[in-house]
């Protein structure tokens, strides 16, 4: 496997040199406008060869309806465009380089929008502008699914057992929705995706190298779902209805209404999904000394069910053909029972009982979130457009945790009960202005952003005493958070004929204070910080020919801490096992370096290198009483290597396949207090296929696989990996559809390895209910018109952090 691999990569960054280059001789702009002169933004734009259509190239228009191809070889060519809510247009054919410009005025589907197909085949993924878009609707096998296993299938995307996202083979990933964070980190936010169902999903951004306007915050770059939107004229929507079973079940559905007339465009998106789902959990964790050695085995069984609602409505008033302004309410109510049941085995060298404790829990957790937009937009006489964005959001968790562990043997017998509560108030206020200044072939962006985070973390709890409940001190806390981040931005970006670049800059200065209140046995204490940082981002991308590109990032990026992982908290997991927060949490920093070559729309080589100081990890302390203890922190720099290669091949008319492989060497080490090192290889590989069947019936094969992995310093991934098929068949002339999808199918997307710590080292292996088998109809309604672009709003880089 390693010779084949190294051969690939040979190859592939040969290839370039090798191959015949044709003479790259003609420019082409290509402008789409709607019947009444006005553009149309993010249409599909096709360049093909005027003799057997054959595609050359292939673009997305940008918000003005403009698109560009460079460097295109002497021949005759046809452009076609294709935009929902518009029909089909193909140009006349016309020759390179004679032809300069090409304008495309699209007419409107009069038909109502039952009578257009909603089974358009799109490829699952695609290039465009420094993106990787992953089309959710375009594999049946998502249908039913929850946002989370989508990702899981995405190319380069990976996701640990604590809900940790990685991509390309580095952690530390900025998720967003509709451009705005979900405030929520690590398992809260794995919750929050594994809630949402794939069918409000139109697209997922990947962007490993984001550029100075976006939030310095995400260290492997920026993961963004972008939701549907229905913005037709008159009243429209969509509904879905699905259901899936395993060995538990779900359901998932959604809907998405709009009304437009005039002026004025209203919408809103409800979905309400119900999830079982169960974690059996098995830990084997051995003690080594110098004269014997123990073992402490832990299975252990999680259950849990959810009913998730999620709300989302605004208001768009085109108050002329420069402003438009608007506003977008939000919110989400989470209602989640999780129950444990675990048993705690004391072995001794010769694997005989010692002790046997058991453990009942119970942690039902509610979440209450809401947030309001208000934003507007304004074009300045061709000069440019400006843009602001206002931001409230509130959040409220209530968390409340009750255990009891009891033993009963020839040595003791005892019952113990601990409880606690813990509430959460999270308040957010963020601003942000942005300018863009066309230049003749470039542009130049500029913006400020301030935002403001207020948090009140309070945790009590309590002890059985025989019958009376009394306040646990060693353990009770009161947090309180203050956090400010000011920030400024500008880039500039330049096109030619064959060179394109963008160089960006931006500063952000963050103060924070944070303190403990204490109680009756424990003295209240505080701490406050402030830094300034420089994050400097660009690009340089060449276009050899028609055929070859290559092009160089660079990005500092930073990641701060979860609010909540800043909070000496302290989570019971069971009688030997807790877990606290971490008040001397620094951010993270790193440098991010990428040299890509494209070839054509057939084969995408990159090589990666990363350095991140005071890298985050887990970290796993023993403590006395045979107690562990983990929790967040730095552990010194990480060094990545990677080299990913990016297949999309066409083997029949009929099939379409995208295959993704990434390696990366990583190299973690210097941990303060254990002098801990640790290398690991990994690869990940994903693949997709499509396959038309007919004019209504369409499938799909996917899977991805991941040999032995690190994301933490102290603990080591097995590998792991799973298969998935899909079937859909279009019905009500092509208004609506049934989906049918299987995941998982052999049951083999286990997650197992082994943690190691001073003096001990334990293996572990989570196995859940992801083998299913899910139904979806979806259906469509209403008449056509063009989409609108909504404000992505200026909370962004604050939501990931929130935390639990």
């Amino acid at each position: 496997m390693r010779s084949i691999l190294k051969l690939m990569a040979v190859i592939a960054m040969l290839w370039p040199a090798i191959a015949v280059a044709q003479n790259a001789t003609g420019n082409l702009q290509v402008l789409i406008k709607q019947t009444n002169n006005q553009p149309v933004p993010f249409a599909s734009v096709e360049l093909r060869k005027a003799s057997d259509q054959t595609l050359v190239k292939g673009a997305f228009a940008n918000e003005n309806g403009h698109a560009s191809f460079n460097n295109i070889s002497k021949g005759s060519y046809i452009i076609k465009v294709s935009a929902m809510g518009y029909t089909l247009k193909t140009s006349e054919a016309f020759s390179l380089p004679e032809k300069k410009e090409v304008e495309i005025i699209l007419d409107h589907d009069s038909k109502q929008l039952k009578e257009v197909s909603i089974n358009t085949s799109r490829p699952f993924v695609q290039r465009s502008e420094g993106k990787l878009l992953v089309n959710v609707d375009a594999t049946a096998s998502n249908a039913g699914s929850t946002v989370l296993e989508v990702l899981e299938k995405s190319p380069g995307v990976m996701v640990d057992r604590n809900g940790g996202i990685s991509l390309q083979g580095k952690n530390s990933v900025l998720v967003m929705i509709d451009g705005k964070q979900t405030y929520l980190s690590g398992a809260e936010l794995n919750a929050l995706l594994s809630s949402m169902n794939a069918s409000q999903v139109n697209q997922i951004e990947l962007i490993t190298s984001p550029s100075a306007k976006y939030d310095a915050n995400g260290n492997a770059g920026i993961i963004n779902i972008k939701t549907k939107k229905n913005s037709q004229e008159g009243i429209n929507g969509s509904l879905q209805i699905g259901g899936g079973k395993g060995k538990n079940y779900r359901n998932n559905n959604s809907a998405q209404l709009n009304y437009r007339k005039g002026k004025i465009n209203a919408f809103a998106n409800y979905a309400f999904n119900y999830n079982t789902n169960f974690m059996d959990i098995y830990a084997d964790r051995s003690y080594f000394d110098n004269t014997n050695q123990s073992h402490l085995e832990q299975p252990s069984y999680l259950s849990s069910y959810a009913y998730i609602q999620t709300l989302k409505t605004g208001l768009d008033v085109f108050a002329s053909e420069r402003s438009t302004v608007g506003f977008t309410l939000q919110g989400t109510l989470i209602n989640r029972s999780n129950k444990n049941h675990a048993t705690a085995l004391w072995l001794d060298k010769n694997n005989a009982l010692d002790s046997l404790i058991y453990t009942t829990g119970n942690a039902p957790l509610k979440l209450r979130n809401g947030g309001v937009n208000l934003y507007s937009r304004h074009k300045l006489n061709n000069k440019g457009e400006i843009g602001f964005d206002i931001d409230f959001l509130k959040y409220r968790n209530k968390s409340n945790q009750y255990f009891n562990n009891s033993r009963n043997d020839d040595i003791m017998v005892y019952e113990r009960q601990s409880r606690g509560e813990i509430p959460s108030k999270l308040n957010i206020f963020s601003a942000k202005t942005d300018y863009t200044y066309p230049l003749k072939t470039g542009k130049v962006e500029t913006g400020v952003k301030f935002s403001n985070i207020n948090a009140d973390n309070f945790a009590s709890y309590e002890l059985n005493n025989n019958g009376i409940w009394v306040t646990d001190f060693n353990k009770t806390n009161h947090f309180v958070y203050k956090e400010t981040i000011s920030s400024a931005y500008g880039s500039f970006d330049q096109k030619s004929d064959k060179l394109s670049y963008q160089l960006g800059l931006r500063i952000e200065n963050t103060h924070y204070s944070a303190n403990q209140l204490g109680n009756e046995q424990k003295a209240p204490s505080g701490f406050s910080k402030n830094y300034f940082n420089v994050f400097p981002s660009g690009y340089i991308s060449y276009n050899a020919d028609s055929s070859h590109n290559f092009t160089l990032t660079f990005s500092r990026r930073i990641d701060r801490p979860p609010y909540q992982k800043l909070n000496p908290f302290v989570l019971i997991i069971n009688k030997y096992t807790v877990q606290k927060g971490n008040p001397d949490f620094m951010p993270q920093r790193t440098w991010n370096f990428e040299l890509s070559h494209t070839l054509s729309q057939f084969l995408t080589t990159t090589l990666s290198y990363s350095l991140t100081k005071d890298y985050f990890s887990q970290i796993f302390i023993n403590e006395p009483d045979d107690i562990l203890v983990y929790t967040d922190g730095n552990v010194g720099k990480a060094h990545n290597y990677g080299i990913g290669l990016t297949l999309q091949l066409k083997p029949f008319s009929w099939w379409d396949a995208t295959i993704q492989s990434n390696f990366n060497h990583k190299r973690l080490n210097n941990y303060n207090k254990l002098q801990f090192k640790s290398n690991i290889n990994q690869l990940h590989t994903s693949m997709n296929s499509q396959f038309k069947l007919s004019k209504t019936w369409n499938a799909d094969l996917s899977g991805f696989y991941t040999t032995k992995a690190r994301n933490d310093l102290q603990e080591l991934l097995y590998p792991n990996g799973q298969v998935s098929a899909g079937l859909s068949k279009s019905i009500f002339k092509n208004a609506g559809s049934i989906k049918l999808a299987l995941r998982d199918i052999f049951y083999t997307q286990a997650m197992e390895g082994l943690t190691t710590f001073p003096n001990a080292q334990e293996y572990f292996r989570w196995q859940s209910d992801s083998r299913i088998a899910v139904i979806t109809f979806s259906y469509r309604f209403g008449k056509a018109l063009k989409p609108t672009k909504r404000s992505n709003g200026s909370a962004s880089e604050e939501m990931n952090r929130a935390g639990n």
